[in-house]
């Protein structure tokens, strides 16, 4: 369990969004400004890159950059992607089958919509790819897309433990008190539990302000080995751990709604980098939902399953809290484009090297990156810190 700990290191990471929810640039020239912004930021060159990962398609990627890349990966898990990719390139880099790896991500639905303003609209919408029984045994019986099954895992972990929606309305609460000092957050204005609860019910228990945001956004980082990352531009942020493990695809056939695959992701983890959750200074936990919040709390041992309500409820993950957690706002009120990942990894580097400006921690020294992919369906678990050992 021991071979990535402390092998590779992030070295450069960009990210990019707005308070409008829109941004101007997108397709390939965004993913391209991401890439060079994560690169001048790691003091590296697109000459350097020889490992490219994309959550869609590393070929055409790499063919628009004019690279020639001996590292390639399109692993696409979803909104847990790009931690995926971050445990397969420190593989990679140890194992000598790369230097430099780039990955990279942006997506823009609030722009699109404007530019095809007048076209057809239509679409799947929120389907995963490939052969999916889901068209045939779930969407023909009214579940909505995507909330439906996060509201199914919030109604079993409200009956089976007592969580109440103000728990869950607190981690809004607290994630949007970090937005506050976000210059980049769609949205800085402080809230009240009785704000989440009075804002419109999508899918029961789950209200608008419980769910995730739909805007513009891109990201992107560097990695490359320990030793080279000594010698560039900032301080480097070491891969300690890394584990993932998915466990269904449609959320019908998740084993146990109140349980995901985080307990193995996160164990292991932690096992490889000789952790405990008590280490852990924070959390940039994927919350496309309350209560996907909550559910990483328990699974990544933060708290006993079933208290996470009871574990959030005094403001804990917020600013002043004894366990700050999303500390850029979360995808519930920084920014989400689909697939949120990518920001869990930047914010997490960003506080370790101390670059988090008004919400910066006082000295963290380890940080987890916990994304979430699919419906619950796919964990990947980053534990990232400022020394390469301990």
């Amino acid at each position: 369990m021991g071979t990535l700990r402390g092998a590779a290191a992030f070295v450069g990471v960009a990210d990019d969004a707005s308070p409008t929810g829109e941004l101007e640039v997108h397709g390939r020239a965004l993913e391209a400004a991401m890439i060079e912004a994560a690169l001048a930021d790691a003091g590296l060159s697109i000459s350097d890159v020889d490992g490219v990962c994309h959550a869609n398609n590393s070929m055409a990627l790499a063919e628009y950059l004019g690279i020639h890349p001996r590292f390639t990966d399109s692993t696409s898990t979803g909104g847990s992607s790009f931690e995926v990719h971050a445990e397969h390139a420190a593989a990679a880099i140890a194992a000598g089958l790369a230097d430099v790896v780039v990955s990279v991500y942006g997506s823009t639905p609030q722009g699109d919509r404007r530019r095809n303003a007048g076209g057809r609209g239509g679409g799947r919408g929120f389907m995963m790819a490939g052969p999916n029984p889901q068209a045939e045994w779930e969407m023909p019986y009214g579940l909505r897309q995507p909330m439906g099954p996060y509201a199914m895992a919030a109604t079993r972990h409200m009956a089976q433990f007592g969580t109440t929606p103000e728990q869950l309305a607190q981690i809004a609460v607290s994630t949007r008190a970090w937005a506050t000092m976000n210059p980049k957050a769609r949205h800085r204005d402080p809230i009240t539990v009785d704000d989440v609860l009075s804002s419109p019910l999508q899918c029961s228990p789950l209200h608008l302000l419980d769910c995730c945001l739909v805007t513009d956004g891109a990201g992107a980082w560097v990695m490359t080995s320990a030793e080279r990352a000594a010698e560039l531009a900032k301080p480097p942020v070491y891969v300690l751990g890394a584990g993932t493990c998915h466990d269904h695809q449609m959320i019908s056939q998740m084993p146990d709604l109140t349980t995901t695959a985080g307990v193995i992701s996160g164990t292991n983890a932690f096992g490889m980098a000789g952790i405990k959750p008590d280490d852990v200074d924070l959390l940039m936990g994927y919350d496309s939902f309350t209560i996907t919040a909550l559910l990483h709390l328990e699974d990544l041992g933060f708290c006993p399953k079933g208290e996470g309500g009871r574990f959030v409820e005094d403001g804990r993950t917020g600013p002043g809290g004894s366990f700050p957690m999303n500390t850029n706002g979360g995808g519930l009120s920084y920014t989400h484009p689909g697939m949120y990942g990518m920001f869990l990894i930047v914010e997490a580097v960003r506080q370790l090297r101390g670059e988090a400006g008004a919400r910066q921690l006082e000295s963290p020294e380890i940080a987890v990156a916990h994304g979430s992919g699919g419906v619950l369906s796919c964990m990947s678990t980053l534990v990232l810190g400022t020394e390469a050992t301990r």
